[in-house]
């Protein structure tokens, strides 16, 4: 039976998956045995549209190509549009809810209730939305327990590496005591560009604006913020350690100079901005900062854009994973991964 689907949020992130299920449908039936229908979708700025048998991709996402509005869809018998965010979880046939809204990462809503109002209707949610999980994983997850639905966020820490599947899945057994990390591609980038080109701070930070590294604003890349929300999902959910961004201290890259580059360089080190979380009497500490790390550190050849993380764990030592941290097509792979560990575990109850 198809896995029934309503997309809360349907901007890049949202299509990038939509084109992914298409793209990929016979490979996923015949590999996987994933069979997905999207039956609605609901986006503040583009409409809301929702169909108990479903919707075809195509046209849906040529009529927003088109016409800017989902709910220029052609009228078919059982097509209903305009309900909001909370009607498209509350009353559509939909088992999960694919959870990609605008949100505000400093009070994560709307995701958050988004996420309660899922759980409380019995459907699952897979999300990117870093807020939820930094800001209330404990209270979220005792809720989607109690209803035994299923809440995947893989994309949350690095895209559709999974920094988060990884570990709980193939280090299991492990007592992971530090986790060290390079979480913000955006200051990778910067720091990487002043390193090899010799430029300023302030001339690679408009060299990652203009290739879409970096927003207008790039405040919550470069001063640390959005690292420090995922080294707390992090803690939170890979060591198993209750951590909130309060208890993170951060500090950005601003500060870092060409001379600071050079420096480092000569003592045979490289800058690089680090999430780190270890644990120490019985709780985590965290921080966000730059540092200099020896060339030698399997963290120090991370160049551009690229992401990493290194697990130092009990039984195996240290072992690091590198990949993408953004894109349209990475992100929404996490989201796709999250969805085919729900069909799994579906399946795992049936034997």
């Amino acid at each position: 039976m198809a896995h029934k689907l309503a997309f809360i949020g349907f901007g890049v992130v949202g299509q990038g998956l939509a084109e992914i299920i298409r793209d990929k449908k016979e490979a996923l039936k015949q590999d996987e045995g994933f069979e997905a229908n999207i039956v609605a979708i609901s986006d503040l700025l583009k409409g809301s549209i929702y169909h108990p048998n479903g919707l075809d991709i195509d046209t849906a996402l040529r009529v927003l190509r088109e016409t800017g509005s989902l709910e220029n869809y052609p009228p078919t018998q059982g097509l209903v549009t305009g309900w909001d965010s909370l009607k498209t979880i509350r009353e559509t046939n939909a088992d999960t809810i694919i959870e990609v809204s605008y949100t505000d990462v400093k009070t994560g809503q709307p995701a958050i209730n988004h996420c309660k109002a899922a759980f409380e209707n019995g459907k699952n949610v897979v999300m990117t939305n870093k807020g939820p999980v930094a800001l209330a994983y404990k209270e979220l997850s005792e809720i989607a327990n109690k209803h035994g639905v299923y809440w995947g966020f893989e994309g949350t820490v690095m895209s559709g590496t999974p920094a988060l599947r990884m570990p709980i899945a193939t280090l299991a057994g492990n007592d992971i005591t530090e986790i060290r990390g390079i979480l913000n591609g955006t200051t990778n980038y910067i720091l990487t560009q002043m390193e090899m080109a010799g430029i300023t701070y302030e001339e690679a930070l408009k060299e990652a604006q203009e290739l879409g590294y970096a927003e207008a604003d790039p405040t919550s890349d470069v001063e640390g913020y959005d690292a420090r929300y995922k080294i707390v999902i992090l803690s939170n959910y890979v060591m198993r350690a209750p951590l909130t961004v309060e208890e993170v201290s951060c500090k950005g890259i601003t500060g870092i100079t060409l001379r600071d580059i050079e420096t480092a360089k000569a003592e045979g080190k490289r800058w690089k901005l680090l999430a780190k979380a270890r644990k120490e009497d019985n709780k985590v500490i965290a921080s966000i900062a730059p540092e200099k790390v020896d060339i030698t550190d399997s963290l120090a050849s991370i160049s551009g854009a690229t992401n990493a993380i290194t697990y130092k764990c009990d039984l195996l030592g240290a072992v690091t994973l590198s990949g993408a941290g953004a894109g349209k097509v990475e992100t929404g792979f996490s989201l796709l991964i999250d969805l085919i560990t729900i069909d799994r575990q579906k399946q795992l109850v049936k034997i």
